[in-house]
């Protein structure tokens, strides 16, 4: 009987401490989320302040309304950021945002709403603004980037990638208004590319047998430019003696 009333003791224990607990976090997430309960990780590029501004939500705000992944979104593609998590804490009370940021490897301008901005271009073809550029590699820097434009995302990042890999030495990638592509090698001068993205790997691979082989033949100092357009019949225009 004494060992049954034990049991009912720490059960009903357990049920105070369970509706305690329940009822403390509920009001937790009712409480409001400011900007000193946002906590950065992982870059100290950004601030609190960042994160309120490059938001719509409206601070301070619910913790419970917070939607993460709509949040998660906003930050990634304002902030030029890599991924972005959050998470919403009771202890300690906030919001948790884990950032990785992107690392240029080139610099860039694009056009937007009739005005120059410049910034800088990432393994993914990526834009950063110049402000939410990690600034720590800049110097190591030598490629430009001129008329950058969404949709040219997917052959920048093949056109940065592929200069490692064959060890090109592009000095500039130039898209023109209408979506002509030229880049300019140190060696190779101007190559014209042309129009069609879907061309592009056949045509680094051309660039790359033929610096290989001008190379062997001493060929480099005889070069105006090179047409790839139709990488099928590519035309080397030199320098008249």
């Amino acid at each position: 009987m004494k060992n049954q009333t034990k049991i009912n003791n720490r059960n009903f224990l357990l049920l105070i401490l369970f509706l305690f607990s329940t009822t403390l976090i509920s009001l937790k997430t009712l409480k409001k989320v400011n900007v000193e309960h946002i906590r950065i990780l992982g870059s100290k590029l950004f601030s609190p302040d960042d994160v309120v501004n490059n938001s719509s939500l409206k601070f301070p705000i619910r913790l419970i309304s917070i939607k993460t992944n709509f949040l998660e979104k906003e930050l990634k593609q304002n902030l030029s950021l890599k991924n972005v998590s959050i998470s919403r804490q009771i202890f300690p009370f906030g919001l948790k945002v884990q950032l990785k940021t992107r690392t240029p490897l080139a610099y860039g301008e694009r056009i937007l709403n009739g005005e120059k901005i410049k910034g800088f271009i990432d393994k993914d073809g990526i834009f950063i603004n110049n402000q939410n550029a990690d600034k720590i590699n800049l110097s190591k820097i030598t490629v430009q980037v001129f008329g950058w434009e969404e949709k040219f995302k997917k052959i920048l990042s093949e056109i940065l990638i592929a200069q490692e890999n064959y060890e090109f030495e592009i000095v500039k990638i130039i898209f023109s208004p209408n979506g002509f592509l030229t880049l300019e090698e140190s060696h190779l001068k101007t190559i014209f590319l042309g129009f069609n993205p879907n061309l592009i790997n056949y045509q680094l691979q051309i660039i790359h047998a033929l610096k290989n082989e001008f190379k062997k033949n001493n060929f480099f100092g005889k070069i105006d430019n090179i047409d790839l357009t139709d990488p099928n019949k590519p035309k080397i225009k030199v320098f008249k003696p």
